[in-house]
């Protein structure tokens, strides 16, 4: 689609996120909801949904419903009740989803990411259904039916419903990461898109520039990843855009993204809230929430990816590296002890942004999958701020220490690294250097000042990088007048 076409329409994007929350049991019920357990094993009769039997809410639930609305900015009311959902699918065992529908847990928030404000309608609390394997999965190919494992079943989820303010796939995809990072953070949710403990839906429209009235809006499901949210959106999009061109009405529908297909295909006509028959839940109570309940949670929360940001920038990082690092958790906790036990922000980050990352990355890791401690990275950055070592030599053994946990003191003693810092054995191969190229010396008398770095690599070379470079670069100067 061309660009011109493209900027007639506005875009107009909500996300529904679905965060799973890191209880040990679930919402109603005291089974497991670990991921990767054998199918149906972490069930129970009120699970299965079997006649007689009543929910008991999971305190710890409430506890992270609060902890993430205070984090997303929301209002936290001091009452909330749950409702039954009514609708029909084979892997929800009681006909009904036990939801939040008219008075959620928290209510307007907001989350301001580069610069502008994504609104938050609601986050409720909600139980979650179970797995549908079809035919051609998980080893049943050529079947001619489908398995129900209720494993998932009655998990408990938090979902974050977006005010409709995103307008590109861009401004969508730093919403759903900085969510994932917040989640993250307070520990309420792992983010694993691919395992499904994070889900989106995206709710998307268009319409001609300077309209004040939103088009008709289809929501996309299936979306397990980052760049699958983008490339859903994109072409969404484009198949409306498409449609109003030709004088056709987009029509009100939840859609399935196929990342194999890239493309999004009728899944079923979009309900609405009174498709689903609410009423509220009669086996459970309306639940108050004290202020000081409230505030006894609020006094327990961890730093959030902002304020880290914030913090990082202010010891001098740029605002790239401190969002990076933010990005990986792992990596940020990793940065925090190191600061913690005294390293100079700045020559760490320089390790962290460089040959740490390149190693994670080119290895696919993450900084907890290495043996890299805190420690023997502030020891490492020690030796270098005492000119034991040089910075080069500590970049050569950096990776090293990711593989095996040698201490770098062991490394630099066991291969004789030790910087030379004696200026009359520098001066010695600095003098041999300088009488091997003599067309160089002669260039360099007659202005070409900057052979003097070719002078200092080759004496570095001779040296093995273990010579001081200082010492070096002082020496040249000298000798070469």
């Amino acid at each position: 689609m061309t660009t011109e076409l493209r900027d007639k329409y506005e875009v107009v994007i909500g996300l529904e996120v679905h965060a799973q929350l890191k209880t040990k049991s679930k919402i109603f019920a005291p089974d497991g909801c670990e991921f990767g357990h054998e199918p149906n094993s972490e069930t129970s009769p009120i699970t299965l949904g079997m006649p007689g039997v009543l929910p008991v809410l999971n305190k710890e639930v409430v506890n992270m419903g609060i902890l993430t609305g205070l984090a997303l900015n929301c209002e936290i009311p001091e009452r909330c009740k749950f409702d039954r959902k009514q609708y029909f699918y084979p892997d929800l065992p009681k006909g009904y989803q036990i939801s939040q529908y008219d008075e959620p847990i928290c209510i307007n928030g907001y989350l301001d990411i580069k610069g502008k404000r994504i609104g938050i309608t609601r986050a409720h609390l909600e139980e979650d259904a179970g797995k549908l394997v079809h035919a051609g999965a998980d080893g049943i190919a050529g079947s001619s039916y489908s398995l129900v494992d209720l494993n998932r079943a009655g998990t408990p989820l938090l979902e974050i419903v977006s005010e409709p303010d995103m307008r590109s796939s861009e401004e969508a995809r730093n919403y759903m990461e900085e969510l994932r990072n917040i989640v993250r953070y307070i520990g309420v949710c792992d983010g694993n898109l691919e395992e499904g403990s994070m889900r989106c839906d995206a709710n998307i429209s268009v319409m001609p520039k300077g309209s004040k009235t939103f088009g008709t809006r289809a929501e996309i499901k299936n979306v397990n990843s980052f760049s699958a949210l983008q490339r859903a959106i994109e072409y969404e999009i484009d198949r409306q855009i498409e449609i109003v061109e030709e004088g056709g009405e987009v029509v009100q529908e939840t859609r399935l993204w196929d990342d194999n297909s890239r493309e999004t295909r009728s899944m079923r006509g979009k309900e609405d809230a009174h498709d689903y028959r609410y009423f509220p839940e009669p086996d459970l109570m309306p639940l108050k929430i004290s202020r000081e309940w409230v505030q006894e949670i609020k006094d327990k929360m961890p730093e959030l990816p902002q304020q880290k940001r914030e913090r990082y920038m202010s010891l001098g990082l740029s605002e790239y590296d401190a969002s990076v690092i933010v990005e990986q958790m792992g990596l940020a906790l990793f940065f925090d002890k190191v600061l913690k036990l005294g390293a100079s922000p700045k020559v760490a980050v320089n390790f962290i942004m460089g040959e740490i990352t390149a190693y994670l990355k080119e290895e696919k890791l993450e900084i907890t999958d290495t043996k890299l401690t805190p420690e023997n990275l502030v020891e490492l950055i020690s030796l270098i701020e005492k000119n034991t070592i040089s910075n080069n030599i500590g970049k050569q053994i950096i990776t090293d220490m990711m593989k095996d946990g040698t201490p770098a003191s062991k490394i630099v003693e066991e291969r004789g690294l030790s910087q030379i810092s004696d200026t009359g054995a520098i001066k010695d191969v600095a003098q041999k250097v300088v009488e091997a190229h003599p067309s160089e010396v002669s260039a360099y008398k007659n202005g070409k000042v900057q052979l003097l770095g070719f002078f200092v690599g080759q004496v570095m070379k001779e040296t093995k990088g273990r010579a001081n470079p200082k010492a070096v670069n002082e020496i040249l100067k000298e000798i070469l007048g």
